[in-house]
């Protein structure tokens, strides 16, 4: 009877819990305003406009190179090529004495820089190293077109324009045709007094080095 009675009650509570529940209106609740969204301030949102403002041009500044520097450089090249030649590198011989060579086109001294062009030039032939042989063919021209020697200087530049047409380097044509017009019509400024020579300028350099 007890357990009965129990299980009325119990059944009771649980109906008018019920019916409080469906009692219950949604649409009465409080409404709380809108979280706002965090703004983008990447650079992403600036208009163009304003970007193009802080743009500044830096003007390029061309360092010269001073005798110091460039004895520096030909020191240091020139120990490189003596360990090539030494150790038999000779492919990258080649490419030690055409540096050297620039080097000594800046300062004007060309009896040294046609003898390592000449140097590297037959290293270059024996490897078969077409490019190197015309580049160093191109300066051996400049090199005697300063020397007043222009008719070889464009004997170079048709060798190497007869090479880099055979393998079909078309950059290599219009650059030397470019340059042949230019030793035609070219003018030595130097005179054959202020030229520097080369008496065996690897063992100059040996000696230096020790």
């Amino acid at each position: 009877m007890k357990f009965l009675l129990a299980v009325v009650l119990s059944l009771g509570v649980s109906l008018s819990a019920s019916a409080q529940w469906y009692n219950i209106s949604f649409k009465k609740h409080v409404r709380y305003a809108a979280i706002a969204l965090p703004q983008d301030h990447s650079i992403k949102k600036i208009p163009a406009v304003y970007i193009s403002r802080v743009k500044v041009k830096i003007p390029k500044f061309n360092f010269q190179q001073s005798d110091y520097n460039i004895e520096l450089a030909e020191s240091a090249i020139m120990k490189v090529a003596q360990h090539n030649m030494r150790f038999r590198i000779y492919d990258i011989a080649s490419y030690n004495f055409s540096d050297l060579a620039k080097l000594y086109i800046k300062q004007n001294r060309f009896s040294e820089a046609k003898w390592f062009l000449l140097q590297s030039s037959t290293i270059s032939r024996q490897q078969n190293n077409n490019q190197l042989t015309i580049a160093n063919l191109m300066d051996l021209a400049i090199v005697k077109a300063n020397m007043g020697d222009a008719l070889q200087a464009q004997q170079d530049l048709a060798e190497a324009l007869q090479l880099a047409t055979a393998n079909g380097f078309l950059a290599n044509i219009t650059t030397i045709q470019k340059e042949l017009k230019f030793v035609q019509q070219y003018k030595p400024i130097l005179t054959k007094a202020e030229w520097r020579y080369a008496s065996d300028a690897m063992v100059t350099a040996d000696k230096k080095n020790n």
